[in-house]
C-alpha cells in the first residue's frame, strides 16, 4: 500500500504532547486523554478537530454571545483545520494545506508533517519548532485507526 492509501480514513485522537525546544518538560495543553479526529479523503482533503475534554459550555447558549474567558476557553482548547493533504510517496513525507483554520495564523499555510504509521497507528509531528503558549515546542500526536460502531 502506498503512504496515501494508508492514510485514507478517520483517526482518533490518543495523544498530544509538546515537547519544549528549551529541554523544560512536556505539555498536554489538550489533557491526558484528549478528544480528536483526524480524516483523509481519498480525493486529497483532510479535517484535524482536537480538543480538551469536559469544555465548559457557554452560559448564554449562544456561539456569538458569549465572554471573553468562554471565547478564551475555546480558543485554547481546541484546534481545527482542514484544506488539502500532500504525499510525496518516494520520500514518505506529508503535507497539510490550511484552506480554513481556527487559529488564523495558519489559514493559507502549508505545513510539513512527520509522519509514521504502523499496525493501525498513526504518529505525527511538526517537522520544525512551532510557539505554542510563549514557548518553542516541537507536537506529537498519536492517532488510532477510527472503528466504525
Amino acid at each position: 500500500m502506498t503512504l496515501r492509501e494508508k492514510l485514507v480514513g478517520a483517526w482518533e485522537l490518543f495523544s498530544y504532547v509538546e515537547i519544549p525546544t528549551n529541554g523544560t518538560p512536556p505539555i498536554k495543553r489538550l489533557g491526558e486523554s484528549p478528544k480528536g479526529l483526524i480524516i483523509y479523503t481519498p480525493d486529497g482533503y483532510m479535517s484535524a478537530q482536537l480538543m480538551l475534554p469536559g469544555r465548559i459550555n457557554f452560559k448564554s447558549g449562544d456561539w456569538f454571545n458569549a465572554t471573553s474567558e468562554e471565547y478564551c476557553q475555546e480558543a485554547t482548547s481546541y484546534i481545527a483545520y482542514s484544506g488539502k493533504f500532500f504525499v510525496n510517496e518516494q520520500e514518505q513525507t506529508l503535507q497539510h494545506n490550511m484552506y480554513v483554520s481556527l487559529f488564523p495564523n495558519w489559514t493559507g499555510q502549508t505545513q510539513p508533517r512527520v509522519v509514521e504509521i504502523h499496525d493501525g497507528v498513526l504518529k505525527l509531528s511538526s517537522a520544525s519548532p512551532i510557539m505554542s503558549g510563549g514557548v518553542e515546542v516541537m507536537s506529537y500526536l498519536e492517532w488510532h485507526r477510527a472503528t466504525p460502531n
